[in-house]
């Protein structure tokens, strides 16, 4: 086990004006899992194939420890890796499968059987060792991909969406198993999804990426109460958070501290208010509900403002109907200030 360093990491294609990765600061504790996370072509499969050794460094450094790999083969990382398609071989059992990597290394077959029998016992899949993948469904197949890697107690652990071809709901039991699974072995892990629920209840810390720059890297606590950006902001969080373009004496605009007044650079305020953050009737600003979306726990409205739809987060089963006219404010201690400008989040 070992940390990880990604230090100025840069990452150029040929015939692409901007960095794939541009200039990544970000350091993976020992044993901890972080998820990176952000929109397709955001850069998070080419952080993660650098770390393997599957994708060159045009500038800066990785180290697994105390050694730099920036150079190194893959072979010579000491990472295992799981991918979305399980890349499983067909003619081979459950069990030959998950010992192929270690039957090419010439491991004692006693000591291989052995490993073997312990991540199939982890993994729940000692019934079906002597099965071929065919016969398997797709969560145990997942599991099978998850075992090669274990067998081979690597420094690393990188899974490159890994639940992609689940449905939702084996995602869901999955994905848990996953990461109970990772805080058993205490094994450093760098996960990458496009889906910031999967990022939100897997790691320890989540990346945020967009345009192959870093925006944060927190808590998914952290992330949600305090988003770095404008960016941020509306990418974590489901339903997202509404995102109020104003100005300083605008319509949404909120009393602003000397500090966050002097922070601005111009007039332009963004006001960020999660669906959970907002006051139905008294004093506000009128609304009509044009859709209710009822999760039973949960109901959503989608409220109509003259400038924009508006998503608000109820009790579930509230009588609110479509077509109603209600008024909304948000909650003093639930708004996000933003700079317009440089969509920066204010002190």
């Amino acid at each position: 086990m070992a940390t990880v360093t990604f230090q100025d990491t840069t990452r150029f294609y040929a015939g692409v004006e901007r960095p794939a990765v541009d200039g990544l600061d970000l350091t993976l504790a020992d044993g901890e899992f972080v998820v990176l996370v952000g929109p397709s072509g955001c850069g998070k499969s080419t952080t993660l194939r650098m770390l393997a050794g599957l994708e060159g460094v045009d500038d800066g450094s990785i180290h697994i420890g105390a050694r730099d790999v920036t150079a190194l083969p893959p072979k010579d990382r000491d990472i295992a890796m799981v991918f979305q398609n399980y890349a499983l071989y067909p003619h081979m059992t459950v069990g030959e499968n998950i010992g192929f990597h270690l039957k090419l290394a010439r491991m004692p077959v006693a000591e291989r059987r052995r490993r073997v029998a312990e991540a199939a016992a982890l993994l729940d899949l000692t019934p079906y060792l002597d099965r071929k993948p065919a016969r398997l469904s797709g969560g145990q197949r997942q599991r099978v991909a998850m075992g090669r890697a274990i067998v081979r107690e690597p420094s690393v652990f990188l899974m490159d969406e890994p639940l992609s071809n689940l449905d939702a709901q084996l995602r869901v039991q999955t994905r848990t198993q996953i990461a109970s699974l990772q805080r058993r072995l205490g094994i450093t892990t760098l996960y990458v999804t496009h889906d910031q629920v999967e990022a939100m209840t897997m790691g320890d810390r989540v990346a945020v990426l967009r345009d192959g720059v870093l925006q944060q890297c927190d808590t998914p606590i952290g992330l949600f109460a305090r988003p770095a950006n404008v960016f941020v902001a509306g990418f974590i969080g489901s339903p997202a958070m509404n995102l109020l373009e104003t100005t300083v004496d605008g319509p949404w605009s909120v009393p602003l501290t000397p500090a966050q007044r002097s922070a601005l650079t111009g007039p332009g305020l963004v006001v960020g208010v999660r669906p959970e953050g907002w006051a139905i009737g008294g004093e506000g600003t009128d609304a009509v509900v044009e859709v209710v979306e009822e999760l039973g726990s949960d109901q959503y409205l989608y409220c109509r403002t003259d400038s924009q739809v508006l998503t608000v987060r109820t009790p579930g089963m509230a009588p609110w109907q479509r077509g109603e006219s209600i008024k909304l404010a948000p909650k003093p201690d639930a708004v996000h200030l933003f700079d317009a400008g440089t969509g920066e989040r204010l002190p």
